[in-house]
């Protein structure tokens, strides 16, 4: 298997809309080269955007582990942990996030909106 073919082709389909066929292609290519972030952040998102929020949010943590200063996996698990309805445990990611790239306005929202939930209000 050419992994750098399969990398792409699992590229093609997250773009096209298909984030679970994505994540099919990619989960053999982090078996070969698990310490790949950039397979294991677009695997990370296939998940999340596929609605497998508990394999998004395992990717995510080890991505997180091998560099606690990546502030987009911070963010997208927050945002997971989120949909999983753990607010108060997606507060944290949230925070750092944004504090690390306060110029994301979605980053920003993403904070506003659990904090809002972890405080009782609408968001």
């Amino acid at each position: 298997m050419d992994l750098l073919e399969e990398y792409r082709r699992a590229n093609l389909y997250f773009d096209s809309g298909d984030p679970s066929g994505a994540a099919r292609l990619l989960e053999p290519i982090i078996a070969a080269e698990p310490d790949n972030s950039a397979v294991r952040q677009l695997l990370a998102r296939s998940y999340f955007q596929s609605a497998q929020l508990g394999r998004a949010e395992e990717q995510l943590r080890e991505l997180i582990a091998r560099d606690p200063s990546d502030h987009y996996a911070h963010h997208v698990l927050g945002r997971t942990l989120e949909r999983l309805g753990r607010p108060s445990q997606a507060l944290r990611h949230l925070r750092l996030a944004a504090a690390m790239r306060s110029e994301h306005s979605d980053y920003l929202a993403a904070l506003r909106r659990v904090e809002a939930k972890v405080n009782g209000r609408v968001p």
